[in-house]
């Protein structure tokens, strides 16, 4: 075997953007297409946003405007605004920024002094405008390089920052910008810092109650009590239980920043909210029924906050800062105190949780039997089914942004899961098949999901029988035949999480795979087209009669050709919830029994498809 040449030549030094646009997945993640709320597109935007928050936080300016519009991020705040003689170095100099100075930035998101570098090398076209004491700086940028450096000059715009940039079509393929996502990190912010208003595209985001506003607009249907806000120095807490949902729900927050994944301020509130009611009632309950249908959010304020990766999604640092107390410590004893205090002054209150504790408790006992058979019976058929193909590592596992990318792909029949399995990356993409159509589980109860072999083997799979915290997958994407009974599979497996696991879907983990409708090609070129309207793009390119081929199922797609669009290029539909609906609602109007409207609704999306259908054969 021949030795490679290993010299000098071998070596190279990269400048600050070579670097980031080699390895953007170090600096914001995984790259995406927008379909992804932690797709990078989405972290550009919070990297320039995080700067104009960290302006408000100090005092400086009280509003900031924002517009997305065909891909041209706006951002103008009317904080301080970048000292004129430093804004170039500001958006392109590694480690260079005012947050290593504690006073100019106390408790800031942004420590590492490489946000907007990172987006400024990722973008087609970047703008850094700044306005200082009647003047005016401005620069301008294509992939990194500075191209415009403009003059100081006189100006009597209010003072503040102004950044525009574009993502580079080059990383970010296909991207796109999903308005529920920039609207759910808006109304975050608004939150987290009472006062602020952002205008979005025209749109108001604004929040007095902080996050007693958080929970309330987020509450999916009745509560069993009044939301419990509770506020100190550098910590907030509001907290109530779901009259419907037996899991746990949690949004934590620190200096500013949506922990998505939790940390060590997350544990320690679990941990200070089972103390804290053993405590009070004087009783050893299991914890899994004190935190039982529990919903919670919570703001940490914390010195040079230590994260576990650049995108800042998970707390690794357990101090409160430097000599200070650890994050436990404090968060104990505030719980400690202020919930105490509160149940105490609030009987009626504290008479209700104890009521639902005990219920908790009884439905856990009556389960328990149910469950051992049931985990038992998945253990067996883990040793010989070939429903799940698994990968080799999982979110639990990983420790780098790499996590991101670990997905499980839900599919029905042979065919479809066979060239998802022989197309995927084993190391992050795993397969469970299913056998037929699930059951629809409307209205029924979590027992279905231990006695139903499909649903138990699911559950066992994802990990989520104690709800989503050890969620072995980040992406949970149901890949099913783009026809009628593709999509009645769909309903019923959305129907399943929504019933049971609606966690699962709020904090954006299930997907809908999308895949090409048409190929279209010809000796020289292929195309592969999601809508009649890129079929119709496809054939005027290629001209004179191309080939066109109509994918029916999954299983008609080869497992050389599958592995392009669950790739890089693979195309995903997020399963969302609107602001204003409940899921009560949705699923009694899907899958509760018929009514009119939901009749009128059928029609009309079948006539719909009936006319593609039709077009698309008559190209």
């Amino acid at each position: 075997m021949a030795i490679e040449q290993y010299n000098e030549e071998n070596i190279r030094s990269l400048d600050w953007k070579e670097h980031i646009r080699l390895r953007p997945g170090m600096y914001i993640g995984k790259l995406g297409d927008g379909s992804s709320a932690d797709d990078g597109i989405y972290i550009l935007v919070k990297e320039v946003l995080d700067n104009s928050i960290d302006e408000f936080v100090m005092g400086a300016g009280k509003t900031i405007e924002i517009s997305i519009k065909d891909g041209m991020v706006v951002v103008r705040d009317f904080g301080r605004g970048i000292p004129l003689g430093k804004v170039i170095d500001c958006v392109s100099k590694i480690n260079t920024g005012a947050k290593y100075d504690s006073k100019a930035f106390k408790k800031s998101v942004g420590l590492n002094g490489v946000g907007t570098k990172a987006v400024n090398a990722l973008s087609n076209y970047f703008k850094v405008e700044s306005v200082r004491d009647g003047q005016l700086k401005r620069a301008e940028f294509e992939n990194g390089i500075l191209v415009k450096d403009a003059k100081i000059e006189e100006s009597s715009k209010r003072r503040g920052t102004k950044i525009s940039f574009k993502p580079d079509t080059s990383i970010f393929h296909n991207y796109r910008y999903v308005n529920e996502y920039l609207e759910k990190m808006f109304w975050n912010y608004a939150y987290l810092n009472p006062g602020l208003t952002i205008l979005y595209n025209g749109e108001k985001f604004y929040s007095e109650n902080g996050l007693k506003d958080l929970l309330q607009d987020n509450l999916d249907g009745a509560t069993l009590h009044d939301i419990i806000h509770l506020r100190a120095d550098d910590i907030e807490l509001a907290l109530t239980h779901s009259e419907r949902s037996t899991g746990e729900q949690y949004y934590s927050f620190v200096n500013g920043q949506h922990t998505t994944q939790g940390g060590t301020h997350l544990t320690a509130f679990r941990e200070a909210l089972v103390k804290t009611i053993r405590d009070f009632y004087n009783k050893n309950y299991d914890s899994s029924d004190i935190r039982q249908s529990v919903i919670a959010a919570i703001s940490l304020k914390v010195i040079e906050p230590i994260f576990e990766s650049q995108t800042k999604t998970k707390l690794g640092s357990n101090d409160m800062g430097p000599g200070l107390v650890t994050i436990r410590t404090f968060i104990l004893d505030f719980v400690k105190t202020n919930l105490d205090n509160f149940l105490h002054r609030n009987p009626e209150t504290a008479d209700i949780i104890q009521r639902k504790i005990i219920r908790a408790e009884r439905e856990r006992k009556e389960l328990q039997g149910i469950k051992k058979l049931a985990r038992d019976r998945a253990k067996k058929a883990s040793l010989h089914n070939k429903k799940l193909r698994d990968c080799r590592k999982h979110y639990t596992d990983l420790k780098d942004d790499r996590r991101l990318e670990t997905t499980l792909f839900i599919t029905e029949g042979d065919s479809a899961s066979g060239s998802i399995t022989k197309s995927r990356d084993v190391n992050t993409q795993a397969v469970f098949s299913l056998k037929g159509k699930p059951l629809n589980c409307y209205g029924l109860t979590k027992k279905v999901v231990y006695e139903n072999e499909e649903f138990n083997l699911l559950q066992a799979a994802l990990d989520i029988e104690n709800g989503i915290e050890n969620l072995r997958y980040n992406n949970v994407v149901i890949a099913t035949d783009a026809d009628v009974d593709g999509m009645h599979i769909r309903l019923l497996l959305i129907t399943f999480f929504l019933q049971f696991y609606p966690e699962l879907v709020k904090e954006g983990h299930l997907y809908i795979l999308q895949t090409p409708l048409f190929r279209v090609r010809n000796k020289k070129s292929t195309y592969y087209c999601y809508s009649d309207e890129e079929k119709r793009a496809a054939m005027l390119k290629l001209g004179a009669k191309p080939e066109i081929t109509r994918f029916k199922g999954l299983g008609e797609i080869s497992p050389d050709e599958f592995k392009h669009f669950i790739g890089e290029d693979i195309r995903l539909e997020p399963v969302m919830i609107g602001k204003d609906l409940t899921i009560e609602n949705i699923l009694s109007f899907y899958m509760g029994k018929n009514t009119p409207k939901r009749q009128e609704f059928i029609i009309e999306n079948l006539r719909v498809e009936k006319n593609n259908f039709a077009e698309s054969e008559n190209p």
